[in-house]
């Protein structure tokens, strides 16, 4: 059985995609570029912030002096509005409850800025003891790497064998991988499937419940 489970947040706790397309939007509409419909958003999301942006603006206008102001119009509109449209998925509130009572520990590991991700958390799981929420932060890079995952263990120290960490992306089965945890791929979230498979899962699960299933799975008994 797992004892620890890191979650990714966007896309996997939470549906953020209409407020982080929204405040984009906002970002690109008040420096005078195009906006993007919502649905083109799951493909831009991923890599923080910075990537967000970089991806939305035309390819020709993407230098470091253009990305920093519309992020920092980004933060602007998204400290007021992150919640206008964000809801958990389906079933995310039992599961996490399940886990508790089961006694596994819990962590999140986010791209977004380190404010946001207190903020959401607090906002629509305030009853969960969480053992770590670790955004993204000055000085830190970003996921795939894995220092975000090994700041967590520091907290939180656990044998590498009893971690699995949950995410809906690439970048997230990556992470997994640098940091040599087991990875589960939902597929409720931004990514496609085909995404999941071709970054290696080790699990794929098409609901919280598979979850539960996974930590409950009995595993070899590695000394890491």
């Amino acid at each position: 059985m797992k004892h620890l489970v890191i979650f990714d947040l966007d896309g996997t706790l939470l549906n953020t995609i209409a407020d982080l397309g929204a405040a984009t939007n906002y970002a690109l509409r008040n420096s005078g570029y195009p906006e993007h419909s919502i649905s083109a958003y799951p493909m831009f999301v991923g890599n923080g912030v910075t990537r967000l942006i970089e991806r939305a603006l035309p390819e020709d206008e993407r230098s470091p002096e253009n990305v920093t102001a519309l992020r920092e119009k980004f933060r602007e509109y998204y400290d007021e509005h992150l919640a206008d449209a964000t809801v958990p998925y389906p079933g995310i509130p039992e599961m996490l409850h399940e886990l508790n009572d089961m006694g596994v520990k819990m962590a999140v590991a986010s791209n977004k800025y380190q404010n946001a991700v207190e903020t959401l958390i607090q906002r629509f799981f305030p009853d969960i003891p969480w053992a770590a929420v670790e955004g993204q932060k000055e000085g830190v890079p970003v996921k795939p790497d894995p220092s975000i995952v090994f700041e967590i263990l520091g907290k939180v120290p656990t044998r590498k064998s009893k971690v699995l960490y949950v995410g809906d992306s690439g970048v997230d089965m990556e992470t997994a991988r640098r940091a040599c945890v087991d990875s589960c791929g939902v597929t409720w979230g931004f990514r496609p499937l085909k995404e999941l498979k071709e970054t290696h899962a080790d699990n794929i699960t098409d609901t919280p419940d598979g979850i539960i299933k996974i930590v409950r799975r009995p595993g070899l008994e590695l000394d890491i």
